[in-house]
């Protein structure tokens, strides 16, 4: 990433603010509330289309401009969206065709949001059309903090319109027919191609399709929907606006976007994330979405939006009560957020998402709610030194990196894998998980980046693979990094062609291993490994040709066979886990390996304790986030102030609360403490 970091000069907070969907005399009402809550930034026009182009090239702005007036005037920033995500009722009436198809060729109608043919020329110019309009009237207000364009980039179709600029990128990717079909393995089922046009995406169909097609197919609307991203990016900046431009990548549970040079596409990057848990782990996931952020921003990143007061799990809300809210928040900026923004201002009174939470949800300001997000504005206050980034080098430091691929994702989602229940984002996620538990900060990578600063690389269920990657990884290793690889790793290449000769044919000589057959197991079947480890859904024959074996099975019909290997390359090593280690396994063995990696937690003790312990540079120094999960008190004994408390040196720490610490020294140790009186 070579772009500037982002720094706005304070962490920005607030969130989406949808005044047309309210009469007039709440909009004063809303700034007065902003100002009482210390929110500084609202995200607006996200989806306003209908509102700022009611017909056609006719612009309706008055009401926006009144609201512009009305957050200036009480010195509030904005992000300005523009509105592409939800086209207007008038614009699918008249270009019926700029809808999208399903895969069973249904038609997405109008009545809800994203329903858009991302490759339709009438969609295309439209946007085009919004974004200079709006370039030109706003683009050089003073209090313009960025540009939000678009909103959640992700809708696929499958229609006419996708088919022939499916079909240009395939032209462009492969040159020749001839080279389709060989990297497709047409000459299977009789599907070779004799003209471009009798290639179609992969629409419903009688039975399995292609994978080579599918995965050409999610890397062909990645760049489809970067290129729409581009054209709206570049009409702004054609009207002389230089406020910095993003667009909001979103996780956990869909993916189809190759964030990597999405990244290099933006000024910033930001995330939607919401948690998918209730319990602890919804912990763990805020660290995971930030340091993915971070990682694809190469820096400080801006969380556009998160929920305040609830969370989704199933086909229920669950409370995300005003403590858990406050601290996922801090959390965020730990790791590199310069941001606290939510979606959304003011909970909706009607539509399809009138149960979303809000920042002022339906019982109003005088709610407990509101009274803690008043809470945050006044401790965002506290830590606003920590927002400026450092002069150089990294804003959370890691010993440690994850190998993330969307393209590795999308692999593993093509259907009649061995075990179609084990998953990419899931695995990756794993890795994180165990390695956050163990209290250490980890940074993911591209393939081929550079990792010479890790002392330790995970490779975790990355199914396809390019021997470009292999070489780069015999690279780390042979200059003394310590490689970790999972099962389902490196068993086809790019194309999605099985490598002959035994598993995983793409890494077997690098690993020494070779597998002959792989067992997956039946759901809720435990098989132990040596060492004390139990793993279930994958387990793998393996023959050791050039490593040493680690632990071997010890149950089911593998047992005796090797499990795990290692192998000394140059000056550093590879090991290979042949099977899918459950969570509690997962989490003794890396944190083991991160141990012998030389790999030491941000501060020992904490994890143990349930404190979470992450390190933040910044220009006016370094500074130690400490995020009590725990049930206990503890106390932090070192050199340093907490911004939050004023509390120096010795700082008590309550379950559930947080400090920020202003370090005079990186030495602290930390043990359970009496609760204050």
């Amino acid at each position: 990433m070579s772009h500037t970091p982002y720094s706005p000069g304070t962490f920005l907070f607030g969130g989406d603010y949808s005044p047309e969907q309210w009469p007039r005399e709440t909009w004063a009402e809303d700034v007065a509330l902003m100002v009482r809550a210390k929110v500084n930034t609202a995200t607006i026009g996200v989806f306003s289309w209908a509102m700022l182009e009611p017909r056609e090239g006719q612009y309706e702005t008055s009401w926006l401009d009144e609201v512009i007036d009305g957050l200036d005037a009480a010195g509030i920033g904005f992000f300005l969206a523009t509105p592409t995500a939800s086209p207007p009722p008038w614009f699918t009436v008249q270009h019926p065709d700029a809808l999208p198809l399903r895969a069973d060729g249904t038609p997405v109608l109008h009545g809800s949001r994203d329903a858009y043919a991302i490759s339709a020329p009438a969609y295309r110019d439209a946007s085009r059309r919004i974004a200079r309009f709006l370039g030109e009237r706003y683009g050089k207000h003073p209090r313009l903090r960025g540009w939000h364009i678009h909103n959640e980039y992700g809708t696929i179709d499958f229609g006419p319109h996708a088919a022939r600029a499916f079909r240009e990128w395939l032209r462009r990717r492969y040159g020749t027919l001839d080279a389709l079909n060989a990297a497709w393995y047409t000459a299977f089922w009789s599907q070779r191609y004799g003209a471009w046009d009798e290639i179609l995406p992969p629409i419903q169909t009688q039975y399995l399709h292609n994978p080579s097609q599918l995965v050409d197919f999610r890397r062909f609307n990645s760049d489809e929907m970067l290129a729409a991203y581009s054209e709206q990016k570049d009409e702004i900046r054609a009207t002389g606006s230089t406020a910095p431009m993003t667009t909001n990548f979103m996780l956990p549970t869909w993916n189809h976007l190759e964030q990597w040079s999405w990244s290099e596409a933006q000024d910033f990057v930001s995330l939607d994330h919401y948690l998918d848990t209730d319990g602890p782990d919804g912990e763990t996931h805020v660290a995971y979405g930030s340091d993915l952020a971070r990682s694809w921003s190469g820096g400080p990143w801006v969380l556009m939006e998160q929920n305040a007061t609830g969370i989704r799990v199933g086909d229920r809300t669950v409370v995300k009560e005003p403590e858990r809210m406050i601290r996922n928040s801090i959390g965020y900026i730990a790791r590199g957020s310069q941001s606290s923004l939510f979606f959304q201002w003011r909970a909706s009174a009607a539509g399809s998402e009138l149960w979303h939470g809000a920042l002022v949800p339906h019982a109003g300001p005088d709610s407990r709610a509101f009274e803690g997000v008043v809470t945050l504005g006044r401790l965002l206050e506290k830590i606003s030194e920590v927002a400026a980034p450092p002069a150089d080098g990294v804003v959370v430091e890691s010993q440690i990196a994850i190998v993330w691929d969307a393209e590795g994702w999308w692999s593993m989602d093509t259907p009649h894998l061995p075990n179609e229940a084990v998953d990419y984002s899931g695995e990756v996620r794993a890795a994180h998980r165990a390695l956050w538990r163990a209290g250490h900060t980890v940074d993911f990578v591209r393939p081929g980046a550079d990792a010479s600063s890790y002392r330790m690389l995970v490779v975790s269920a990355l199914y396809a693979i390019t021997s470009e990657t292999v070489q780069w990884l015999e690279d780390y290793v042979r200059a003394g990094g310590d490689l970790v690889v999972t099962f389902a790793s490196g068993l086809a290449d790019e194309n999605q062609r099985i490598v002959a000769g035994g598993y995983p044919g793409m890494l077997r000589d690098l690993l020494g291993v070779r597998t002959e057959q792989i067992f997956p197991r039946a759901e809720g079947e435990i098989v132990t490994i040596g060492g004390g480890m139990e793993c279930s859904s994958w387990t793998e024959l393996l023959r050791v040709e050039a490593a040493e074996v680690v632990a071997r099975y010890e149950s089911g019909n593998l047992a005796g066979m090797p499990a795990v290997t290692r192998r000394d390359l140059g000056s550093g090593t590879v090991t290979y886990v042949s099977a899918k280690l459950v969570q509690e396994s997962l989490d003794g063995f890396l944190a083991d390996l991160a141990s012998r990696a030389g790999v030491v937690p941000v501060l020992e003790g904490a994890s143990a304790l349930g404190v979470e312990a992450v390190r933040r540079r910044g220009a006016g120094g370094e500074y130690l986030f400490l995020l009590h999960h725990g049930h206990r008190a503890v106390q932090i004994d070192g050199a340093g102030v907490d911004l939050l408390s004023g509390e120096a040196d010795r700082i008590l720490l309550e379950p559930g609360q947080v400090a920020v610490i202003r370090e005079s020294s990186r030495s602290w140790s930390i043990s359970e403490s009496p609760a204050r009186s």
